[in-house]
């Protein structure tokens, strides 16, 4: 029996800690824990509930822009205000941005390295380099010529002993499969992915002022003005431009993207069967294509159980709690509560053990993020569990003839899909689902404005005045790692309770109080290491989630020292 711990988990948004056992070459037990604080909510108590999301989007700065609207979405649940069609299609469109623009960054930047050896590519054949790239995609940046540039640069850069970010890396590490070749080409894009996601991402300048946390969110709507008639506002120029980058995005993803992930998965058919987890999922969906009460939404609403792919549960927020049995928090009523986020509480309470420590007891509370939990059962949450759960529904079809299209290519039954390697083909289809959606809401927010139809705002419920002395409401959203709520309560006009419960909330949690695990710690059970010294194997699976440690938890000074102090004149 080996004990692993790595400690802090890389190239991910925040601090994880998780420790393995490892007996004959395998993972028989994990545990995870988040070594940051969750202050967001205390901060927000008493604000003024529209300037709620403003303190809500800085919770993250990778996963920018999605609190924010979520705590739009509860304020205006809560006080019965409105968005206007227009405010619909420019959050559509900001999120889906979001999302891709995510997507993309975490597949290569963040995750590829887990799959492919950078220093492996420097013995590849350029010629061979680009017969591949194009038997897999007619993407013009594959010529020998190209792919012998990026190994030579890569060579220069090796030779001058200053790997920087890619230094402490396992290079040569057993578990990487990819001939020099396919490596060469996975770096190559690599590359090409830095410059992509500074492209893309200027979406959310156009529509939202700046990247990260853009500054155009109001309760209500929008505060970006739609006129083709001014300058000022969002005009066909404007229209032109987002045409041209979601095209760039468009093309970026399907011939790039989508066809490496096909690629580097061909090589690791086996990790289909590594990763599973608890096998339960749940997607509150998104993306509404109508102004109705109840609207349409692209990517479907529901809950499977056990992987039963033929029954999709309605999602019930009622059923959701927290429970902080091995959560460094206080439950006024006893820590073997469970509470739905209306009810919940925020108070944290560190016990220990004091770091640095050797490791973690499963007896004891070990981690700053508590244990969301669905009818009492811990669920999965992320792209997988959106596709599954499209997949599933039959909307939109476009999910189910790319999920058999990748399944297909990989010559892999559906069950492939509750895996590690699953996690990431469903990021990448949702990712082609989102930029071509995108499109089609650009031209709907140009046909609106062709018909004069300039409202993104609805003032009627701008004033406290007009709000009930006492209401509460919830705000859902897919955010890129999954299913995100805002829960909050207002009285007399100021907030008198809020709680989130974040992706890498359901995902990343300890045990319950009964013992059962959290996604991150089921998934890892069951994963080979073939070197202990070099655990690859676990951060696959890991990142396999694109953990966010900053949405679920935030840094706190337990001696309550006074680091800054602003004065307003």
């Amino acid at each position: 029996m080996v004990h692993i711990v790595v400690d802090p988990v890389t190239r991910i948004e925040g601090h994880l800690r998780v420790e393995a056992e490892v007996d004959g070459g395998v993972v028989t037990e994990a545990l995870s824990s988040s070594t940051m604080f969750r202050g967001i909510e205390l901060i927000l108590r008493g604000r003024d509930p529209r300037d709620a999301w403003a303190f809500a989007q800085r919770i993250c700065g990778v996963c920018t822009t999605v609190h924010a609207i979520a705590s739009i979405r509860a304020v205006e649940k809560a006080i019965g205000a409105v968005p206007p069609p227009n405010a619909r299609l420019l959050r559509n469109l900001i999120m889906s941005a979001q999302v891709v623009h995510d997507h993309v960054v975490h597949f290569y930047h963040l995750h590829a390295l887990d799959w492919v050896d950078l220093v492996n590519a420097l013995t590849a054949d350029p010629a061979k380099t680009s017969s591949l790239a194009q038997s897999i995609s007619e993407w013009p940046l594959s010529s020998t010529s190209y792919f012998a540039g990026v190994r030579d640069r890569m060579k220069a850069f090796v030779e001058r002993g200053q790997l920087g970010i890619f230094a402490n890396a396992y290079w040569g590490h057993p578990a990487y499969r990819l001939p020099p070749e396919a490596n060469l080409l996975a770096v190559s894009h690599y590359l090409e992915a830095l410059d992509f996601q500074r492209r893309f991402i200027k979406i959310h300048a156009i529509l939202g002022g700046k990247n990260p946390h853009p500054q155009s969110f109001l309760v209500g709507g929008m505060a970006t003005p739609v006129d083709p008639d001014s300058q000022s506002a969002l005009n066909m120029d404007t229209i032109a431009a987002l045409e041209k980058l979601v095209a760039d995005g468009m093309d970026f993803v399907s011939r790039v993207y989508l066809p490496d992930v096909l690629a580097i998965a061909s090589y690791y058919k086996d990790w289909t069967s590594i990763g599973t987890g608890i096998g339960n999922y749940m997607a509150y969906g998104d993306y509404p294509e109508d102004d109705n009460e109840n609207p349409a939404l692209l990517l479907p609403t529901g809950v499977i159980h056990g992987r039963d792919l033929g029954k999709i549960d309605a999602v019930d927020h009622a059923k959701i709690t927290e429970q902080i049995a091995h959560s460094w928090y206080d439950y006024s009523g006893g820590d073997g509560q469970a509470l739905n986020p209306f009810k919940g509480e925020t108070t944290p309470h560190y016990t220990g053990p004091k770091p640095p420590y050797e490791r973690l007891d499963v007896t004891q509370k070990y981690s700053w993020i508590k244990s969301p939990r669905y009818g009492d059962e811990p669920m999965e949450v992320g792209p997988l569990a959106r596709m599954l759960v499209a997949y599933s529904s039959g909307r939109p079809a476009r999910v189910k003839q790319l999920v058999d299209k990748v399944l297909s290519t990989l010559g892999v039954g559906p069950d492939a899909l509750y895996s590690t390697l699953g996690r990431i083909a469903a990021r990448a289809i949702e990712t082609q689902v989102l930029v071509e959606s995108m499109g089609r809401w650009v031209r709907d927010l140009a046909e609106n404005m062709a018909r004069r139809d300039f409202r993104v705002q609805d003032n009627s419920k701008w004033e406290p005045s007009s709000w009930p002395n006492d209401c509460f409401g919830a705000g859902f959203l897919e955010a890129p790692r999954g299913a995100l709520g805002h829960w909050v309560h207002i009285s007399n006009g100021s907030i008198a309770n809020y709680q989130c419960v974040v992706p890498s909330t359901w995902n990343a949690g300890p045990r319950d109080a009964t013992g059962r695990p959290g996604p991150y710690e089921a998934a890892l059970v069951g994963t080979p290491v073939a070197n202990p010294a070099q655990p690859l194997e676990i951060l696959r699976t890991l990142h396999s989630f694109d953990p966010c440690m900053a949405c679920g938890v935030h840094v706190v000074d337990a001696t309550k020292r006074e680091l800054a102090r602003v004065k307003v004149a």
